[in-house]
């Protein structure tokens, strides 16, 4: 009995670790989903592309650990927290998303990763007996990891938050935040305050670093910061406040001499450095209001320089031409690469011979469908510009003399955001 036993035991673990083999060819497409789910039933995890892009290596790498336990046969005991959950959890404190919903998407989580799991031993046509024990196996190491992972994430959330509560400028944060409320403020007092200039021409900025394993990185941002405000020759501080541990918001008080040109010094000044970091700013703006808009408008060019997709640009700025419509429909990127592929047909794809037509096409239409202005911005010829005219009209499969503008738009899209909206 006893030897039947263990030869039971043998082949529900050879039978599962085959499961999770068979998911383990399937971890995209699990991943995509759970985080689909995550983010539709979890309001707190609706972040920007950072992080949502480490959401998804979050739940990338906890699925893939699961799998691994289940086909090398790992006790949970012996397994490490991925990385990427240790760095999501910290994160998520320094954003002020409550620990509930951390919790929660654990909870979510598992479940959905049972019901992968069991649609999977359906389909693998096992015995009913067999499959029902390979299910309870998977279920209970599950459930084992998934109390492991959650109480250190838990941990890690609580430990980040005291250190970010701590070592914050929790004060000047807070009054930031106030002004950007929308509240009625004293500009003096506020002013005093957050030892800024509230009544001077403010250029809002916001810079992050890519790399999320880079601790020097706030220290980094704050004097690039104040290098950006030199570059315009500015007379006052300038205003850098951290957002988490990647990311900070900056205003720069900008001289009035210096209103005309500040965003394009500052566009010189930051390609030209050599520390990695990357920008978006709004225009310079007066008073209160101004100190809000121009935030608003870099929080605008940030979300459009890091979509998924999105050409990659050391510095975006609002003033851009035609940024401010892109930026209109960053946060629904799918229905609009739908519709770009409704509107330009199989100029929409993503080959560089189709990117050129596109790039031609849409400064043709720009400079007023002349083809020597076109021909002079491109430094092509002008028979050039017209062939590839003609081209593009041709990949498209009609003209465009009922539509213009939706092409116009189209185009547009395609230029700011790239594979995002591209078939």
């Amino acid at each position: 009995m006893a030897e039947n036993s263990h030869a039971d035991v043998a082949i529900v673990a050879k039978a599962a670790a085959m499961i999770a083999s068979r998911l383990d060819s399937k971890l995209n497409q699990t991943t995509r989903a759970i985080q689909t789910l995550l983010v539709g039933e979890i309001s707190e995890l609706r972040g920007d592309a950072q992080l949502l892009q480490l959401l998804e290596d979050t739940v990338a790498t906890n699925v893939d650990t699961f799998f691994a336990a289940i086909r090398y046969n790992i006790p949970v005991s012996h397994v490490e927290p991925p990385t990427a959950a240790l760095e999501y959890a910290r994160r998520l404190a320094q954003r002020e998303v409550s620990a509930n919903a951390l919790v929660r998407a654990y909870r979510l989580g598992h479940r959905a990763a049972l019901d992968v799991v069991l649609a999977e031993i359906r389909a693998a046509g096992l015995d009913p007996k067999l499959g029902l024990d390979v299910y309870e196996q998977m279920e209970a190491v599950s459930f084992e990891y998934i109390d492991r992972i959650s109480q250190l994430v838990v941990e890690t959330y609580q430990d980040e938050r005291e250190r970010w509560v701590e070592n914050r400028n929790s004060l000047r944060a807070l009054r930031v935040r106030e002004i950007l409320s929308g509240a009625d403020v004293d500009v003096d007092a506020m002013t005093t305050a957050i030892r800024y200039p509230l009544r001077r021409i403010h250029l809002s900025a916001i810079v992050w670093c890519p790399d999320s394993g880079n601790l020097m990185a706030l220290g980094q941002m704050e004097r690039f910061v104040e290098d950006l405000a030199g570059s315009i020759g500015a007379q006052n501080d300038s205003l850098f406040i951290a957002v988490d541990q990647v990311t900070g918001w900056a205003w720069i008080p900008v001289p009035p001499d210096s209103i005309s040109t500040a965003v394009a010094r500052i566009r010189r000044f930051a390609q030209a450095a050599a520390d990695g970091l990357y920008l978006a700013v709004g225009d310079p703006l007066p008073g209160v209001a101004g100190f809000r808009r121009s935030h608003d408008q870099a929080q605008d060019a940030r979300a459009v320089a890091i979509a998924p997709g999105a050409t990659v640009r050391r510095v975006t700025a609002a003033s851009d031409p035609e940024l401010a419509m892109a930026a209109l429909l960053v946060g629904n990127l799918t229905a609009a690469r739908i519709w770009v592929g409704e509107v330009l047909g199989p100029l929409a794809s993503t080959t560089d011979s189709d990117r050129r037509l596109r790039e031609t096409l849409r400064v043709f239409l720009r400079t007023g469908s002349s083809y020597k202005a076109a021909a002079e911005q491109l430094h092509l010829h002008v028979n050039s510009v017209k062939y590839r005219v003609r081209r593009a009209l041709e990949r498209r499969g009609r003209t465009i003399a009922g539509d213009r503008l939706d092409v116009e738009v189209a185009l547009l899209l395609c230029g700011w955001y790239g594979t995002a909206v591209l078939g």
